[in-house]
């Protein structure tokens, strides 16, 4: 009976083991899936993408240093159509940057509070302080795309955001604020491409919504307003700059390398750190390791 229970412990034990393989293979399968579909969108090739990547990221660095270290304010604004690329950007920009000093906002659908307050008001309070660089994945410009196409927003709203956008922009540049603006430009069939891997991606369908799938069939809709917000926002106190997106790699290369050249920055002056000695402290006593409650370790 013994050896019996033995031999069903052993043979669940083995089909586990054999589950868990299983499951390690898949995961690593849809990675290079995921992996292979980008190598397919991208003529840039991934080696010299990485490598370039590391130099730029190395100069991000440098560059948010220098932010901190002069106490400069900067913002810098990701437009443009959805699939365009703007998060993967965006990520790359911050994967190694210290986010007390440059952060991220990307706001959600406005509050009825919201709604009632100046339209820039909640912007506003999103803006960096001294030190501080400021990424906005969307913006204000909200209500020059999806507002407008998508009637969320009356005429009046719409035209009286146009007139209004450079005047309040020109005020941020007068208060001493660095603003630099992308639109993250993607052909039809490229964006028709990432909604379908998205669509047939589990770990990718959060980034499609509802809102995502209309748009698509508000495609020259969209074009229009894109073109009335350029006449009317493309200034020379605040230029927008157009980055051409169907090649997701070239596109991120492309804008961090702009980015890098838009700010001057030198290296700062680092004093060196010194590590000291631990403590020796005999008389400290570390509880029994039985009284603590550990994570499984699976891996």
């Amino acid at each position: 009976m013994k050896n019996k229970s033995e031999k069903t412990k052993h043979e669940e034990k083995s089909v586990d083991v054999k589950k868990q393989k299983k499951q390690k293979a898949e995961k690593l399968e849809s990675l290079n899936i995921l992996d292979k579909e980008e190598e397919i969108d991208s003529k840039t090739k991934k080696k010299f993408y990485e490598q370039e990547l590391t130099k730029l990221q190395l100069e991000l660095v440098k560059l948010q240093e220098w932010i901190k270290y002069k106490g400069l304010r900067a913002i810098v604004l990701f437009e443009g159509r959805d699939a365009a690329g703007k998060g993967g950007t965006i990520k790359r920009i911050t994967e190694t940057l210290n986010p007390r000093v440059v952060r991220v906002v990307a706001l959600g659908v406005p509050t009825e509070k919201e709604k009632s307050q100046w339209y820039f008001q909640r912007y506003v309070a999103h803006l960096p302080a001294a030190g501080e660089m400021v990424l906005f994945d969307r913006s204000w410009y909200n209500r020059a795309g999806v507002e407008k196409v998508m009637g969320f927003c009356t005429e009046t709203e719409y035209w009286d955001f146009l007139r209004s956008c450079p005047n309040f922009e020109n005020m941020l540049i007068r208060s001493g604020i660095i603003l630099i603006k992308y639109w993250f430009s993607v052909s039809d069939t490229e964006q028709e491409k990432r909604f379908l891997q998205r669509i047939n991606d589990p770990t990718r369908r959060w980034k499609i919504s509802p809102m995502d799938v209309e748009s698509r069939q508000k495609w020259v809709e969209y074009s229009r307003a894109k073109d009335d917000m350029f006449s009317y926002t493309d200034t020379k106190q605040s230029p927008w700059f157009v980055v051409e997106a169907d090649d997701k790699r070239s596109a991120r290369l492309n804008c961090i390398s702009h980015l890098l050249g838009m700010i001057k920055f030198k290296d700062v002056p680092r004093e060196k750190i010194v590590l000291p000695p631990l403590e020796n402290e005999k008389t400290y006593v570390r509880p029994p390791m039985s009284e603590q409650t550990f994570v499984p370790k699976k891996f």
